[in-house]
């Protein structure tokens, strides 16, 4: 994959370094040449002096094939522009927005734009929507055995019943977490769009159940 990050702060650069040791090319772009002397002397990636916003620096830094964007700058506002920029101008599908200000986060969620806040922890958050490799633990037992995780369902799943969802993956959905607030569902709760499904369940029955809500429900049920 291709990656674009705007802001070459703590977490831009932490992810970018995160980013090439997975094997992925990365571009970040900084209004401010200094921010990139956070980058390692053996950093590959494409380093683009300007505003994450501006048409033309997002195409030096390859938005047009760019499988996926992240803004991180300091801004909100700048973040959020940026962001919409990536997605509904050049079609990144998959974008990701840091905001400080939960208020304005739970509108941009409306707006279908994933949005993470504090470093390390938003690093983590940010790779997890990035890079969707399978069940993601938010929580594990002192065993180890039982866990609480996100799972990537398919999009098809959206206006299906919770109780449909639990049929297919023979688990319980814990809660769902929708436009920043956590829901927990009864059996006839719709899954809607941008809905987050986290899951309780046996650490060993974790991929199983990841691949049966990645698949579409039709083709469960044949």
């Amino acid at each position: 994959m291709h990656i674009v990050i705007m802001g070459c702060g703590r977490v831009g650069s932490t992810l970018a370094h995160i980013l090439e040791d997975k094997g992925h090319s990365v571009a970040i772009i900084d209004q401010s040449p200094e921010a990139f002397r956070r980058l390692r002397g053996g950093f590959k990636g494409r380093r683009v002096t300007g505003f994450g916003f501006d048409r033309d620096v997002l195409v030096d830094a390859g938005i047009e094939q760019a499988s996926a964007f992240v803004a991180v700058s300091s801004g909100d506002n700048s973040n959020i522009i940026s962001a919409r920029v990536a997605r509904e101008t050049f079609g990144v599908e998959n974008v990701v927005a840091r905001i400080y200000d939960p208020r304005r986060a739970e509108v941009y969620q409306r707006l279908g734009i994933p949005t993470v806040a504090t470093v390390r922890w938003t690093a983590d958050q940010m790779l997890r929507r990035l890079l969707p490799e399978g069940p993601a633990p938010l929580w594990r037992d002192p065993t180890g055995d039982v866990v609480l995780a996100e799972v990537q369902i398919d999009p098809k799943w959206v206006g299906a019943k919770v109780s449909a969802l639990e049929d297919a993956a023979q688990t319980r959905v814990s809660f769902l977490n929708r436009m920043g607030e956590a829901l927990v569902p009864d059996p006839d709760t719709v899954i809607q769009d941008g809905d987050v499904v986290h899951v309780m369940a046996v650490a060993s029955e974790m991929e199983r159940i990841n691949d049966a809500v990645s698949q579409r429900p039709e083709e469960k049920a044949e």
